[in-house]
């Protein structure tokens, strides 16, 4: 099967990579956008090249853009990443991890260059599930993008095959999500999904997104091959 070029998103992290796997498994000439955003580590990037190499993406780029001269996340700014916080206060509210507007400004580079490499297929790891609750994580927000994205570009105007922002993971758990990597032949260790890694890339084991991860392998029934600081989630 061959459906021509797409533009994935690509952070490094399980779901993304999970995200650029599908795109390939459909058949798609896979080309993956990172960024360098503020964001508080360097290993996000690292590992976010790495996945490309081994999973072999036509072309690899990284975009500078500075959200830290806006800050308001624990992300990018020096805010306190939140630790050890069980599930229920993870879904109470939307946390201080949530970058302003983040995946509407990832979109926006991706169309750019959806347009350029004349592909009507962008794919996201969002995922609704999660208890991050984040708001551009919604199915609402990945459709009003799409209806943006024919409105506001020349290739959505002049074809007649629309822009189609693909959202794979949107409806999966965590464990739905590692299964099918697993079954794509996806090596998770490769991948970083921690908000607050050491400077060796050993994620904290106590963040939001490493509960959320660690939740998801033992759920999957498969070997989680991170490495963490800390051995156990609190309880």
């Amino acid at each position: 099967m061959e459906n021509g070029k797409a533009l994935v998103l690509l952070s490094g992290g399980l779901d993304s990579t999970t995200t650029l796997a599908i795109a390939k498994e459909k058949g798609f000439t896979a080309y993956a956008l990172s960024f360098r955003y503020g964001q508080r580590h360097k290993i996000e990037i690292e590992s976010a090249q790495r996945v490309a190499k081994q999973l072999g993406v036509a072309d690899h780029r990284i975009i500078d853009i500075d959200l830290r001269s806006f800050g308001g996340s624990a992300l990018t700014s020096d805010i306190e990443v939140p630790k050890g916080r069980l599930p229920e206060e993870m879904s109470s509210e939307i946390p201080v991890t949530y970058v302003p507007a983040r995946n509407t400004i990832f979109l926006a580079y991706a169309l750019a260059w959806a347009e350029v490499l004349k592909s009507s297929d962008i794919f996201i790891g969002v995922n609704a599930l999660d208890y991050s609750g984040y708001p551009d994580c919604r199915p609402e927000f990945i459709s009003a993008f799409q209806d943006l994205a024919n409105l506001a570009t020349k290739a959505g105007v002049e074809r007649s095959t629309k822009v189609v922002i693909h959202a794979p993971l949107i409806h999966l758990t965590k464990a739905e999500i590692i299964r099918k990597g697993t079954e794509l032949g996806i090596d998770y260790a490769i991948t970083t999904s921690c908000y607050d890694p050491s400077p060796l890339g050993e994620a904290c084991g106590l963040c939001d997104s490493c509960q959320l991860r660690r939740k998801g392998f033992v759920e999957a029934r498969i070997a989680d091959p991170t490495r963490y600081r800390i051995s156990r989630v609190s309880a």
